[in-house]
This record gives structure tokens, sequence and C-alpha cells, in this order.
């Protein structure tokens, strides 16, 4: 866990005070830049010392096997894996011809700052070599929003005690080494020297490589160019090897003065074009770049954002701490999707390389729910990468023997490469949840192209697949049997509710789609008819119930399996599935994560208040949280039914997963669905915000340790900004004429011209449930060793 001091709690910044090597690579993660296109790990800028070094492009992967100990008919004969490519941030030192390394010498100050409004990273360091020169070394760097394939850095050496002689190395370099990983099965799989050089290049202060990927075949380009100002006597030269292209600046600094020197870097790759035309490309967007200068990109990108926060900040009062990680989250969550432009949103973004860089269904069910109402623009291009993978997914399909289409769960580039079939191929409710974020979107943008060219497809297709996976019987109830749902604690279960509940919702929406444009669903071949046998299907759905517990199931039968010996479990066995077989928990009653309670969370309107309370209080008794995606789901349904100091602990552990390291595996890069939770315990649960019948909806409620709550949400092209503060809320539009949203189940119209206030009434409360024995929260208070500044 990342506990030490270093880390101060300020409203818009994640500001670092110190160097710990101990958390380096963790630290690389919670810096590093992202614009859904690029991703630059928070490698420092001389390269070591380091923890994993990382440059990844979305969707530059290599392809590896896939061992199984027996052949299986339908299983991925391989994976695939994003890769390191070509490493642009490096900027070496030498003071005196002693390399700037900071394990030698004497640091005197090292600060970093992630700056959320403006979107750089910060650099100062203090330094004395072992030979007795003091420099100070300042760093800016950025991956733009603005220009997609453009990163830059600002970087300057300045002299601390008299004349100092300084070579600065600036590079691009391909295939670096990078650490072994290990044994946990969430870590990427190294691949060594994965890129093949096509070209190499330098003129000047303009350096290039081109590489192409062995088996996928991907060809990548990265230039990079530099403006260079101080110094006395300055020499420069360049020079190009296949995996190396390097601009050296020779100069000597006196007191005072200091050398500077802006990097811009330029990236691009493709499947299909050829090597002139990829470096034609990069060299395109460089001289774009070195046109705007860097006050020029730094400036765009400030704007970029000020829009940014304008549509979408969270406002927190009585807890600094969660305040500064809603405002990490959301930037985080932001730099994973604005640029990703028709291209997956990956697991871990594009801070690492954990989950092989797979896209799953965190980002259908967590991410694009954020960005639906903060950045729908981002939605709207990772939902077309969905369907891009549609041809795809229409044959896996039919290799299982199903109609219609079948997502994978673990991809990249639109084909499974899940080796697990109980855990991955299973799971079919990510086609529900795909179709799901499709409703969403369309619902909450009014985007009817969208919904005809994207929106109807996805629907038809994830339909047929339902209608074809299940089956009526005898009594004509509708089944869904041998699926997965989100506890992969519990897999091939019959009638996993909220899988059945996710697919009934996918059927209803395709039925309705198909009769708002039957010439296009024609197209398709649906029609009426086949339309007919999907609401027959939902409306038929199977709800397992156990009348005796007054509970839902979360799959058929699963109330009678044995409770897991949670008294027995050390705190050490925890996840339990690196320590357990599956098997074992496979047939009893313990829960990964949410799985009926998420279920809940997004079809509330299936329950009743008192089955939420019920459901809510049996299974938080089995869920330990072994993964990341649990806590924030807890936290709405805590807050739902009356449980706030629960569903503020929640929240904590949620907005904290990568901040306090609490999984342990933030060093492969950051959790962005559960830095998407951050915003849905604070938005959804204490905000109360739901989407029903067209309408946005909201019943908000605040544990006591917060003072105030504040957001601001997009819907139909409108701004709306909610505010609760004790037992007020108070609803203001700020673009458009008019909104009509509910407020505690009553339909309010608001409009420009004032604000409306309203009542919150009394939040209901009943027993404390309870959790597994040592897997209660951590209670929210002043995290060990974090200081506010």
């Amino acid at each position: 866990m990342i506990t030490h001091p270093a880390y101060m709690v300020e409203p818009w910044c994640l500001r670092e005070t110190e160097l710990n090597l101990d958390v380096l690579s963790q630290s690389e993660s919670v810096f590093a830049l992202s614009n859904g296109h690029i991703g630059w790990r928070g490698n420092l800028d001389e390269g070591e010392p380091h923890g994993l070094p990382g440059t990844y492009l979305n969707g530059v992967y290599e392809f590896r096997p896939l061992p199984y100990a027996e052949a299986g008919y339908g299983y991925p004969e391989s994976g695939q894996t994003i890769i390191n490519v070509t490493n642009g941030k490096l900027i070496r030192l030498l003071v005196d011809d002693e390399p700037f390394d900071l394990r030698y010498g004497k640091l005197h100050r090292h600060e970093r700052v992630l700056d959320f409004r403006t979107g750089l990273l910060h650099r100062t360091a203090e330094w004395t070599s072992p030979s007795g020169r003091s420099v100070r070394v300042r760093s800016s760097r950025l991956v733009s929003f603005t220009q997609r394939a453009i990163a830059a850095v600002s970087y300057e050496v300045e002299p601390l005690d008299g004349d100092v002689r300084i070579v600065v190395q600036s590079e691009l370099v391909a295939n670096e080494q990078l650490p072994l990983t290990t044994r946990d099965p969430r870590a990427a799989a190294v691949l060594e020297s994965p890129l093949a050089v096509e070209h190499h290049a330098a003129h000047g202060p303009r350096i290039r490589l081109l590489h192409r990927t062995e088996h996928s075949g991907l060809r990548v380009g990265v230039s990079a160019s530099h403006v260079v100002s101080g110094g006395e006597k300055t020499e420069m030269s360049s020079e190009s090897s296949d995996n190396l292209a390097r601009f050296t600046i020779t100069t000597r600094l006196r007191s005072g003065q200091r050398l500077r020197v802006e990097k811009f870097v330029a990236h691009g790759w493709s499947a299909i074009r050829s090597a002139p035309a990829v470096h034609d490309q990069v060299d395109a967007a460089l001289a774009a770049a070195v046109s705007t200068g860097w006050q020029g990109l730094a400036d765009e990108q400030s704007d970029y954002l000020e829009n940014f926060w304008s549509r979408s900040d969270v406002e927190v009062d009585g807890d600094a701490e969660i305040q500064q990680a809603a405002r990490f989250a959301l930037f985080h969550v932001l730099q994973a999707g604005a640029r990703g432009e028709a291209r997956a949103l990956p697991a871990k973004g594009l801070t690492g390389p954990g989950y092989d860089g797979h896209c799953f269904w965190d980002t259908e069910t967590f991410v694009l729910p954020v960005l639906t109402y903060t950045a729908p623009q981002a939605v709207e291009q990772a939902l077309r990468w969905r369907y891009s993978t549609l041809p795809a997914a229409r044959e896996r399909a039919r290799q299982l023997g199903l109609e219609g289409a079948a997502f994978p769960w673990r991809t990249i580039n639109g084909d499974e490469c899940s080796g697990y079939w109980p855990a991955g191929t299973a799971a079919f409710h990510i086609n529900a949840d795909i179709a799901d974020a499709a409703v969403r979107y369309t619902k909450a943008t009014n985007d009817e192209a969208f919904e005809k060219e994207v929106g109807l497809p996805l629907l038809v297709e994830t339909a047929r697949l339902w209608r074809s996976l299940g089956h009526h019987d005898h009594h004509g109830d509708f089944h869904i049997d041998g699926v997965t749902g989100p506890d992969e604690y519990s897999a091939i279960s019959d009638d996993n509710t909220y899988t059945n509940l996710m697919a009934q919702h996918n059927l209803q929406e395709a039925a309705a789609v198909v009769e708002r444009h039957p010439d296009l669903a024609a197209l398709l071949g649906a029609d009426d008819e086949e339309a007919a046998t999907w609401r027959d299907a939902a409306t038929r759905m199977t709800l397992p119930y156990n009348p005796e517990l007054a509970v839902h199931e979360q799959s058929e039968g699963f109330t009678r399996h044995q409770l897991w010996d949670f008294a027995g479990t050390g705190d050490d066995e925890y996840p339990l599935m690196l320590h357990f077989p599956y098997f074992d928990l496979y047939r009893k009653q313990v829960a990964k994560q949410a799985d009926l309670v998420l279920a809940m969370c997004l079809r509330g309107d299936a329950f009743t208040p008192e089955e939420k309370a019920a459901n809510f209080a049996y299974y938080e008794r089995l869920t330990v949280r072994d993964s990341s995606l649990s806590a924030c789901g807890q936290a709405v349904m805590a807050a739902e039914t009356g449980h706030m100091r629960l569903a503020y602990d929640y929240l904590g552990e949620a907005a904290m997963m990568d901040l306090s390291d609490l999984q342990g595996n933030t060093r492969d890069g950051i959790h962005i669905a559960s830095l998407a939770g951050t915003w849905f315990a604070l938005v959804i649960g204490f905000g109360g915000m739901r989407e029903y019948d067209g309408l946005i909806a909201f019943t908000p409620r605040l544990p006591e340790q917060l003072g105030r709550l504040a957001f601001t949400v997009q819907f139909r092209g409108q701004r709306l900004r909610v505010e609760i503060t004790g037992s007020t809320a108070t609803y203001s539009l700020l673009d458009g004429k008019a909104l009509e949203i509910r407020h505690c189940g009553e339909r309010l119209r608001v409009t420009s011209d004032a604000p409306e206030s309203c009542q919150v009434p009394p939040i209901p409360t009943g027993p404390a449930p309870e959790q597994p024995a040592g897997r209660a929260p951590a209670r929210r208070g002043r995290a060990p060793g974090h200081s506010e500044g």
C-alpha cells in the first residue's frame, strides 16, 4: 500500500513532496498522462530509476499463444497483449560528465504535481552530484487532448553553485527492457523486443523511429522535434539506430542561466498504411505541434479542461481527501476515453499493462455511465468501437452455436482472448451491458443518428443472442442457464438474476427500437414477429426468489449452498482466487463482488424498497470485495437502503483504490472502473440519480460526515447543477430553456430563470448489515501518513 507521507491532500492536484523508491511503480501509474490514444506512465524524465517503463498506443498489441493442458472446442488459440511502444519521454542529463541519477549524490528536493485543471505533470528536483555540483531541474509534460497524436515536455536545467558543463540527451527508445512480472494473473505478460525496426532517421533537432510488430502486423511511428534556448556555446547533434534516436545538446551554464528544451513527440500507428505513409503521418502531426509551441499546447490543454470541469465537477464539503479523490478519478476517467476515437477503453486505461491492456464489461457498466453525463462524445466513440467489432461477435456466436452476436469477455481487437471459460466466455452478461450503455447514451443525448447506425444493430444482435441462449420451459417461463454473472466466484449458474434482468432490459429495448425504425430493422432481418418473441421472453423472464429467506437468489439454488467459512479464512488468504481452488468457491455462498446488489443498482425498477433492503442485508454478509468493482455498487445500495455510514465507508474504498493501492496492483496501472465508481457512489449513491422513462430522477441523501455535495451533469444538451446541503436539494439549469426531472418521486420543472429548492425527506433506517469476518470496509477518517496542504 502507498502509506508514505509524501502525498498532500489538495482539491485540484496530486502533489508528491518526496521521492520514495519503494512505491515508485505505483506513483508512475497515478501520475500517468493519457488522452485515450497515447499513454505515458509517470516515469522520471531520465528514465531511471523506474518501477515499470511504459508508453502505450491504444489498439497496439502483439499476439501471444494461449497454452491449454487440454484442447477444447471454442477456446481462443491466441491472446492479445498491449505492448510498451517507443518511449519519447526520455531526457537524460549529465552534469560535468556525471549522470543525473537520484540514487547517487544528494537529493535536496523532489516534488511532482499532477494538476487536474491544466492537465500538466510538473516536476522539480534539486540535486548535488557525487562530485559536489548542484543543479535544479524543472520539467512539465502533457499528453494533448486537442492534438491527439502529440505529447510534449518542457525541460529546464539551472546551476545552483557556479558554472557547470551540461549535456542533455533527448531520446526515442524502442524495445526497452522490462522487469519480470509476478505470478498474479492480473499482471500483464511481458513480451521481449516486440518491435522490429523498419526505419530510423535523425536530421538536426528531428528524430524518428518506425517499427512493426512481428505477429499482429501493426506499424508504429514516433517522431520528435526540439526547441532549445539558453546556455553558451551550445552545440547540438543527432543520431539514430535501430532502437534508438538521440538529440544531444552540449553547453555551459553560468550562475543564473538556464538551459530550456521543449520536446514535441508525435505518435501514430496503422495496420494497413505503408511505412512512408506512417512516418509522413507522424511528421505532419509533429509539424503542427511545433507550430503551436509548448505554451500554445499548454493553453489548449487548460482550455479543454476548463470546459470539461464546467460540465462535470463534483464538489464535496467535509472530507478533503474524498474531494481530491473525486477530481483525481474524473480526470483519469476523462484521460481514458477523451480521444480514444473508435478504440477500446482498457480496464487500466493507458496507465499500465495490467490485465494485458484488455477491455472488459467494466467499460460499459462503470466507465461509460460517467462519461455519458460528463463527456458524451467519448461514449459515442467507445460504442462505435464495439459496433466495429460486431462481425467478430457474430462469428463468435456462430462458433458457439448461437444466434446474434457474442461479444468477447476480454479483448483488444474484438476477438475473444479469455482462456478461462467459466469466468470468461460464460459471462454472457457483457452483451446486455453493451446494449445498456447504448440505450443510456441514446436517451441522454437524443442522438437519433447514433441509434439508427449503431444502437439498432447492437440491440438487435444482442437480443437474438439472449433469445437463442435462453429457453421457455413447459410453464412458459424463460430461463438463461449455464452463465456467469458479475460474481466470478459463482460460475456456470442457471438464471443469474443480474444476467436475466439485464437481458430482459436488452430484449425490451431491442423490440422498441425495431418498432421505431422498422425499415432499418428490416435490413437486419428483424421484424415485428421477431420483436414479439423478444417481448415474450422479457415478460416471462425468471427471477429466482427464496420465499423462506424472503430474498432474491443471486442465481437458481444459490441460497441453499454451504456458507463459506469466513471466520476460518485469514486476512492473508485474500483475494480468495489466489489461495483456494475455484471448484471450492463455486459451490459455496461467497461473492467476489456485488452481483445481485449491482442488479439492484442498474435495474432498481425491478425491486420494491423492502426487497432491496432484505437483499442488500443478505448479500452484504457474503461479499468479500476481491474485485475493485464491488465497493461502488455496495455504496450506492447502502445509501438507498439508509445505511449512510456504510455507504460513506464504501465510497472511501472506491475513491482510494489507487491513491492508497488498496489491492496491491496499482503498479500495473490504475483501476479506471473503480475510479468511475467514485462518481457512482457520490452522484448515483448520495445524489440518488437514476434515469427512468426518459427523465433523470434524484433522491438525494448525505451521510452526516459530509456537509455539502454538488455536481453537474449533462442531459440532452443541457447542464444541470445539483447541490445538496442538509435537508435541501437545489437544482439549477445552467444551459437550456427548461428540463423536467423528478425529485423524490415528484415531477419538477427546472428553468434557467431561477434555481428550484426542494426538501429532502428523512432517510429511512434499519438494522446495520454485517460483512464477512474481517472484510468490513475501513472506517473513513484521515488516512495514515496523509496531510492536508
